[in-house]
């Protein structure tokens, strides 16, 4: 059984934000852990990010943060990233192609989660959404 549990939390950055401009930064902490029973690896990445407007951005490429974590089973792999936006809100969706130890591919999909002005900051505490997708 393969298996990736994954775990978001996000940010607004103020100091980092160009709102002179209509640009907005937010900050994400992602955190992957296989929650399977054999070693996988994440290989590719694709992101959604999607304002208020409506306006979408994808985001495809190999890795994360340049690199391709193993994992073994309950090992798990934390990184943080950016993204920014044109309206104080949005959300972020996507997906990870990870290969098994045994050559088998499975997607491990990552529903949307809220970048949002007004949540994180008045919260000071993003909060967490996990997905996991387990291919038989």
């Amino acid at each position: 059984m393969y298996e990736f549990q994954v775990e978001a939390h996000a940010q607004y950055e103020p100091e980092q934000s160009r709102l002179q401009e209509g640009v907005y930064r937010f900050s994400y902490t992602i955190t992957v852990t296989n929650t399977g029973q054999a070693a996988a690896q994440l290989i590719a990445r694709h992101w959604l990010i999607t304002d208020a407007q409506g306006d979408q951005q994808e985001v495809h490429g190999l890795g994360v943060i340049g690199r391709q974590p193993l994992l073994q089973p309950g090992e798990r792999f934390v990184y943080d990233s950016a993204c920014e936006l044109r309206t104080p809100a949005g959300t972020m969706q996507g997906r990870y192609l990870c290969v098994s130890e045994h050559g088998e591919t499975f997607e491990c999909d990552i529903p949307p989660f809220a970048l949002d002005i007004e949540a994180t900051h008045k919260a000071h505490i993003p909060s967490p959404l996990t997905a996991s997708r387990t291919l038989h």
